[in-house]
């Protein structure tokens, strides 16, 4: 297998894990799942007889590297055919401290959440809600963050993803079935796991998105899916509804994972635990909550500087854009001018809310960030979600 080859599988397992399209780097597949994973591969004949893998697409089996080939598979709107990857596995993909491997050149560890903060990260970890204490653990990490400005450090660790993001408050980010399907060993289909049953690979793509469908009009919150199984949809809808700012939390531990993996230490995120500038500790963050996706203002080694101050050598400041995944590096002063950008939504809102004085410093770092093509008030265009 290539290099090239191993790259696009890790990039399919990371997208399955997470329910993010993000890390495929393109587009779905015309026809099919983009990713199904299988607990056993009996049921890969019907799976691939039932339409859920197209061309472009890849199907995880069990049986390791000697299960590994190409499958004509009937294609898109022209009926062409076309090859769907079959990646051989071994261990697994679903069971809470199990590993699995392809090629026994990638690895990835499977841990459940709660027991995460007494584990140590040895490579490519997916850390997984597997039963309502996993999701309890997760609630209350999320709340001390909120509170205290201080992120679990499993969690933001680099090597971690979190898995069924978009059931934990990140929303749909192009979630469903047509980007993931899980196939336990008795055959019952969902998009993860833990997941609501939507039905058996005979059903058909269609049958199955339906179902996925129906059962997020019925809840208060995407996804209501890929946890169903594990969280009752009540309790999942009722902690989502007192955290409005859950996504926001979601976008703060990728911020904080990729500044630890530059090396970062001690990094802190605008709206957890206090602000940058502290004169918006009072703002209402309603349209951050309301609007994830806006860049978000982070900052370590020192800590936030003192209002209007240019911060100490210490000091460094960053805007994380959720819609791109960028992250710029800022003074710790422009890191306060973009922070109040965000929170009050323009440079003349802000100078509204923190002085005349302030107006031509933040007018001048609105136009530095849209020309950079991070727009402070959100409006650039929309790349891979958070």
């Amino acid at each position: 297998m290539t290099r090239e080859e191993m790259s696009r599988l890790k990039r399919h397992v990371m997208s399955w894990g997470t329910g993010r399209p993000g890390p495929l780097g393109g587009g779905l597949p015309a026809r099919g799942a983009a990713t199904v994973v299988l607990e056993d591969a009996a049921h890969l004949g019907a799976v691939l007889d039932g339409g859920l893998a197209g061309p472009g697409g890849v199907v995880l089996v069990p049986g390791g590297e000697e299960a590994t080939r190409d499958a004509e598979v009937p294609g898109g709107p022209d009926g062409t055919d076309g090859p769907v990857r079959i990646a051989g596995y071994t261990g697994s993909l679903s069971e809470p401290s199990g590993d699995m491997s392809l090629a026994d050149t990638f690895y990835l560890q499977t841990q459940d959440y709660a027991t995460s903060a007494y584990m140590s990260v040895i490579g490519a970890t997916l850390i997984r809600i597997t039963e309502e204490a996993d999701f309890e653990a997760f609630l209350a990490d999320a709340d001390d963050a909120r509170a205290t400005g201080e992120f679990a450090s499993f969690v933001t660790d680099p090597a971690v993803q979190l898995a069924d993001v978009t059931a934990l408050g990140a929303g749909r980010h192009g979630d469903g079935p047509a980007l993931r399907l899980h196939v336990d060993a008795e055959g019952a289909v969902s998009t993860a796991p833990g997941g609501t049953r939507l039905g058996v690979p005979g059903d058909g793509l269609d049958a199955l998105d339906a179902a996925w469908e129906q059962a997020n009009a019925e809840a208060a919150h995407p996804c209501a899916v890929a946890l169903g199984g594990i969280v009752p949809g009540a309790v999942r809808d009722a902690a989502l509804d007192e955290r409005p700012w859950a996504a926001r939390y979601l976008v703060a531990l990728d911020a904080v994972r990729e500044l630890r993996a530059r090396g970062a230490s001690g990094v802190r995120a605008s709206g957890f635990g206090g602000r940058a500038l502290p004169a918006l500790g009072d703002a209402d963050d309603a349209r951050e909550c309301a609007d994830p996706t806006v860049p978000l203002v982070l900052w370590a080694d020192g800590g936030a500087p003192a209002p209007g101050a240019a911060g100490g050598s210490g000091e460094t400041g960053y805007v994380h854009c959720p819609r791109t995944g960028r992250t710029l590096r800022v003074s710790p002063a422009g890191a306060q001018l973009a922070e109040a950008v965000v929170v009050h939504g323009s440079a003349e809102a802000a100078a509204g809310a923190l002085g005349a004085g302030w107006q031509e410093r933040l007018i001048a770092v609105e136009k530095q960030f849209a020309e950079a093509g991070m727009p402070l008030g959100g409006d650039g265009p929309a790349g891979v979600g958070a």
